[in-house]
């Protein structure tokens, strides 16, 4: 299967003052990514509020994503849920109107306690499209998930034919290496913390990423990887720092989800509230965000659209 190189953006989903979903601005959203130097996108997801959306209101954002996406821009779907029937289901959309791949993480309930039952979900997962990659989406702080993902590689391996990778967003670089060397690579894996990208390709051999600051803060980011394969690795600490800059002022505002949403606003893309139970950013909140942002030269240095 193809590997991915460079950065995918894991979107946010843009949302009326009611609560619903406002399909509009994804055109414009697309284009600024792709602008900005990422690849394609990760959509419904945990920066996307994607259990807390509808069925149908997840698959009407594959539609409009996959209709919207630049020439060569991964759409990549997240189909996890609760109801397995129902992630076959998105899967089988998903393939069926040209995505790129699907993934899931584990379901937030009940909890996965064994590296087999994992297995046994993305079997009856990645069966609903079979001719795509699938990826396992690896945030054990989200759904309490905390097994061996070489574990998991070694079970899969030949079990579930188009299981492509993982998206490892956790903090162990050792267990990422150890993924990445397994079978001499076989699997791609993505990494998934903006914090420490640097890390993982000077240890680990990252090639491609799932991030989240890239929706606001993506020449940073690909920057940190052109930096380190031009062999500049100066020029790839000062922007890895820069990037935990960034992630310090969001960690102030209930990090890349509230924080970094209303972060889209201050740069132009307005993609409004989150969803209940999240607590908004307050209008109060929003001038101290600015304020500390401008701090860091941010709004010098950040995606344009």
């Amino acid at each position: 299967m193809e590997k991915i190189i460079g950065l995918i953006d894991a979107p946010f989903t843009p949302f009326l003052p009611n609560g619903d979903v406002n399909y509009e601005p994804i055109p414009a959203y697309a284009a600024m990514l792709k602008k900005n130097g990422l690849t394609g996108v990760f959509i419904n997801g945990s920066s996307g509020e994607g259990y807390m959306l509808t069925t149908e209101e997840r698959i009407k954002l594959t539609e409009k994503w996959i209709e919207n996406a630049p020439a060569g821009f991964k759409v990549i779907v997240h189909v996890g849920s609760c109801c397995v029937r129902d992630s076959r289901k998105l899967a089988e959309h998903a393939q069926a109107c040209g995505a790129w791949g699907v993934g899931a993480m584990a379901p937030p309930f009940p909890k996965i306690g064994r590296v087999e039952e994992l297995v046994k979900y993305i079997e009856e997962i990645a069966v609903g499209a079979p001719d795509l990659p699938f990826f396992f989406y690896h945030i054990p702080a989200f759904n309490g998930a905390f097994l061996p993902m070489l574990d998991l590689l070694k079970t899969v391996d030949g079990r579930v034919p188009n299981f492509a990778g993982i998206k490892y967003t956790f903090e162990s670089l050792y267990e990422y290496n150890q993924c990445r060397r397994y079978a001499d690579g076989k699997f791609d894996m993505l990494h998934g913390q903006d914090e420490t990208i640097l890390a993982s390709m000077a240890l680990g051999g990252a090639k491609g990423g799932i991030c989240g600051t890239s929706n606001y803060n993506g020449r940073c980011l690909t920057g940190i990887q052109e930096a380190f394969y031009a062999g500049d690795m100066e020029k790839a600490r000062r922007l890895q720092e820069y990037a935990q800059d960034v992630i310090d002022v969001i960690c102030h505002f209930r990090g890349n989800i509230v924080g970094g949403k209303r972060i889209m606003k201050l740069i132009g893309l307005d993609l409004g509230p989150n969803r209940t139970p999240f607590r908004n950013v307050t209008d109060e909140e929003e001038v101290r965000l600015k304020a500390e942002l401008e701090a860091i030269d941010f709004f010098n240095r950040c995606n344009v659209l």
